[in-house]
């Protein structure tokens, strides 16, 4: 596939789609909308993917809805923004989190607005100690969205989430992961190696058991501890009917590494 303002590589069974606009640090316009929407379509069709690294090019993950696309004259009709994400934003951020594969996000700077939330969707997000997360909607008269709302507090809880998203100040890649808002932090040097690391050594992972738990963790928050329990119980058959399962109890057993093949 040809693409814009994004790429879309291979490495073995990882798929890496890379925001590539980093004159505008990565900004998202309607192209790059509709463009990161048909990359993850695309690597849920394809069965040789079995895992996602989302990074951005340049110095800055991505700094956000690109502005420029919003500057219009005081006497034209305002956009709808709601409209903007029901058909723009809100696709990504479903998609993404539908995806029965891992992704990991790898920020390599600043994410601000939608860029910062954007990340957080992703299943495991990692950053450069150098990287900063921003919910800059307020400075500008929004609201956090992408699922900002609900991913801040659920991932920092109430107390947090209100207050980065009302302040709209940075916090920083190693306070984000102290709070639980991201997976890890490395240094600036080792960033690019550890990251693609990660999310290599996920594509080798059961694909069954990694849907599964990205699925039961989702659904998580609504359940009751019971309806949880009875989740886990399905799950458990499904995964244990796999080839994989039995791939893994019979390399514990000979005492080597597994090698898992399953879809």
């Amino acid at each position: 596939m040809t693409f814009e303002t994004i790429k879309l590589d291979k490495e073995q069974s990882l798929a890496i789609v890379t925001l590539n606009r980093p004159d505008r640090l990565n900004s998202i316009n309607a192209i790059m909308r509709r463009e990161l929407l048909s990359a993850i379509q695309a690597v849920a069709d394809d069965t040789d993917v079995r895992a996602v690294l989302i990074t951005g090019a340049g110095r800055a993950f991505s700094a956000g809805q690109d502005l420029g696309e919003r500057n219009l004259p005081r006497q034209q009709t305002p956009i709808d923004l709601g409209d903007s994400l029901r058909r723009g934003y809100n696709p990504i951020a479903t998609a993404i989190r539908n995806l029965p594969k891992p992704v990991v996000c790898a920020v390599n700077g600043v994410a601000a607005g939608a860029g910062a939330n954007l990340a957080l969707a992703c299943d495991l997000v990692v950053a450069k100690r150098s990287a900063r997360f921003i919910q800059s909607f307020i400075n500008i008269g929004l609201i956090p969205d992408c699922g900002g709302t609900w991913t801040l507090a659920h991932k920092v809880g109430q107390a947090r989430a209100t207050g980065l998203a009302m302040t709209g100040e940075a916090i920083h890649a190693e306070q984000a992961a102290d709070w639980g808002l991201i997976w890890r932090c490395y240094s600036d040097e080792s960033f690019g190696q550890a990251s693609l690391e990660l999310a290599l050594a996920l594509s080798q992972k059961p694909a069954r058991a990694l849907s599964a738990i990205k699925t039961a963790i989702t659904k998580a928050p609504e359940n009751t501890f019971e309806e949880q329990l009875a989740l886990e119980a399905e799950y458990q058959k499904y995964c244990g009917e796999s080839s994989d399962y039995r791939e893994g109890v019979r390399a514990f057993l000979e005492k080597r590494s597994p090698v898992f093949k399953d879809r």
